[in-house]
């Protein structure tokens, strides 16, 4: 896809935090030398131990990052939607990436320079501090899921998921899966059996009643989240 215009890519970024927060000046001057990538889904964006030079913002769709096993089982590590920056350590250094990248949906994605990211930070402190803090909230995001792996069991795991993505304020509520059930078991890290055999579990023990293939109703809300805790 062409880069967009200047002014388009400045103002897709201004939509989102912490870009938002940059004056119009820094903002232009961060725009320039971005450039819009339209990807299709299931089309890589980056492989583990590249250095791209800088970081990417989802504006559309949806990324997954992840990691391949030794025995080639994937690992999915977080999943980036609109608005969600990735690969934000070759934007502060040259280290290569941690994390391979690619589209689970068609997406427009702008990469941005590491030195443009670099002088925006110097330029506007809360804008670095806005980085700085959206970093250290998917540090506790990887910390919860180590955490997940090692105390709960799989059917906890499951559980804590759906009462996560539940209206909290309902006892009895429907969840709609976003993702497909492989991409949700690889993030909890079972397998895609494994998360099959635990749904049909909450099922025959009442918790849950599925409701197609992307959509689930928790019976008793209050219930499962005292199983998952």
């Amino acid at each position: 896809m062409p880069t967009p215009p200047l002014p388009s890519i400045a103002d897709s970024l201004a939509s989102f935090a912490p870009f938002a927060v940059l004056a119009s000046q820094s903002l232009t001057r961060l725009a320039q030398g971005a450039r819009a990538l339209r990807a299709a889904r299931g089309e890589m964006l980056l492989h583990r131990g590249s250095d791209p030079g800088g970081c990417y913002v989802v504006i559309e769709g949806e990324v997954k990052l992840f990691l391949i096993s030794s025995n080639g089982a994937e690992k999915i590590i977080r999943m980036a939607g609109p608005g969600d920056s990735f690969c934000e350590e070759s934007a502060f250094g040259s280290s290569p990436q941690s994390l391979s990248a690619q589209a689970t949906r068609d997406s427009v994605v702008v990469f941005l320079r590491r030195e443009a990211v670099q002088a925006a930070m110097l330029a506007q402190p809360e804008f670095a501090l806005g980085l700085t803090t959206r970093l250290a909230a998917r540090i506790n995001e990887l910390v919860e899921g180590m955490e997940q792996c090692i105390q709960r069991s799989s059917t906890q795991r499951v559980a804590h998921y759906l009462v996560q993505h539940a209206d909290q304020d309902a006892k009895c509520t429907e969840v709609r899966l976003t993702c497909d059930k492989q991409t949700i078991a690889s993030q909890l890290n079972l397998t895609p059996e494994t998360f099959s055999r635990v749904l049909n579990r909450l099922t025959r023990d009442g918790f849950i009643l599925p409701r197609g293939r992307r959509s689930i109703m928790l019976t008793d809300l209050p219930r499962l989240a005292r199983f998952a805790a």
